[in-house]
């Protein structure tokens, strides 16, 4: 199950963490972050152990998503040593996201 990252334990989750991190910005409102939900949640099942995968509410921690400039939902960053190193903006297969995350083994 993906992590729920807050304003409050993103540093701790995202920033702190050895293991390569994606993070979902995503929205209750937003049609394309409902499509992409369910492939974040299977590919933190994948990852278990390996790498660490989150899901932040844009609308309820609105300090994260203007510290990263998210202006358009859903955003995935991917996080390694607490620094972007990776975005994808918009609703993508989940072998797209793989292939990311993969990349910062």
């Amino acid at each position: 199950m993906a992590i729920q990252i807050t304003d409050a334990n993103f540093e701790e989750v995202v920033l702190k963490s050895g293991k390569p991190v994606l993070v979902d910005f995503w929205a209750e409102w937003c049609g394309p972050c409902r499509m992409v939900g369910p492939i974040v949640e299977e590919i933190s099942k994948e990852y278990d152990g390996k790498a660490v995968v989150g899901k932040v509410d844009v609308d309820n921690n609105p300090n994260i998503s203007m510290q990263f400039g998210i202006r358009n939902i859903p955003t995935i960053l991917f996080f390694k040593n607490g620094q972007v190193v990776d975005k994808q903006v918009g609703a993508v297969p989940k072998q797209v996201l793989a292939q990311k995350l993969d990349a910062q083994m």
